[in-house]
């Protein structure tokens, strides 16, 4: 049993915990990620690994409320335990020889992208951050991102906190008045990844993607988690539990991961509303 040693709502559908794990503690590093299970019945979910704290032998993980188990894991309190913590998996981001970096997080995506961005500080590298949300209310870690970063752009939809519009609007304002870097990282909704993409496809700066496709066992055995790569044209099958999360974004299929990404959100909306239902049974 993993402990949870501290809950903190960012926002009404986004949490933090910091749960207690030292044998991952030890190894995490930012990039990778965990699979955990609520319980002994529970489904197994992949969070990525939002921050550690080795000398206290804490990982944390932010998550949104999305489905079943995510309900299930928010109601739990400090002092409760989760059953499994499987981790580090994945491969780390790679940073080294990175002097000037641009980190575009979207949203929940927020959370990935923090913890490049704070390795990014410690090597002494120049950190430029844009981060967007729908409106202000769904707005998480502003003050963390500006504690590690040299400029930091806050974009919403409708214009209810920092700048209207979407990430790409300051993107492609930097890129016009010829500022570069040495990479673009960027983190969040798979629609918001391409057009950033597609933003910096012609500067030719490398840019990467933190993929989170469907997964089930974090090995590569089960397949779930295949992304199609075009690679010197030609069309090559990887996994993002082994191979990634990270990836070249200039070679990622996004059309494709998209439509993989919708095949259960039916299903997902009906075991999150058959959640509600039992946890309000449960209250009453």
């Amino acid at each position: 049993m993993f402990r949870i040693v501290n809950k903190k709502p960012l926002n009404p559908t986004v949490t933090l915990m910091d749960i207690e794990a030292p044998l991952v503690a030890a190894k995490a590093e930012a990039g990778q990620f965990i699979i955990l299970r609520v319980d002994g019945e529970g489904e197994r979910i992949p969070l990525t690994v939002a921050g550690y704290d080795r000398e206290a032998g804490t990982v944390r993980i932010i998550f949104q409320i999305v489905g079943a188990t995510t309900l299930k894991l928010n109601s739990k309190e400090v002092g409760d335990t989760v059953s499994d913590f499987v981790g580090p998996l994945g491969a780390a981001t790679h940073l080294e020889g990175l002097k000037n970096v641009l980190i575009v997080g979207g949203g929940v995506g927020c959370a990935i992208a923090l913890p490049i961005a704070e390795k990014l500080h410690r090597m002494g590298a120049k950190v430029t951050s844009v981060i967007g949300f729908r409106n202000k209310d769904l707005l998480i870690l502003e003050d963390e991102f500006r504690a590690v970063s040299d400029e930091v752009v806050v974009m919403t939809d409708d214009g209810s906190f920092g700048r209207q519009g979407n990430v790409c609007v300051p993107i492609n304002e930097m890129f016009s008045s010829g500022k570069s870097f040495d990479k673009v990282i960027t983190i969040g909704p798979l629609v918001m990844m391409k057009f950033v993409v597609e933003a910096t496809r012609p500067t030719g700066i490398p840019c990467d993607v933190s993929m989170n496709p469907i997964m089930i066992d974090g090995t590569g055995m089960c397949g779930g988690c295949r992304l199609t790569l075009n690679i010197d044209g030609k069309r090559v099958t990887k996994f993002a539990c082994v191979d990634g999360p990270d990836f070249n974004g200039y070679e990622v299929d996004f059309d494709e991961a998209m439509s993989r990404s919708s095949m259960y959100r039916d299903f997902e909306r009906h075991a999150y509303e058959s959640a509600c239902n039992l946890f309000s049974k449960e209250v009453r």
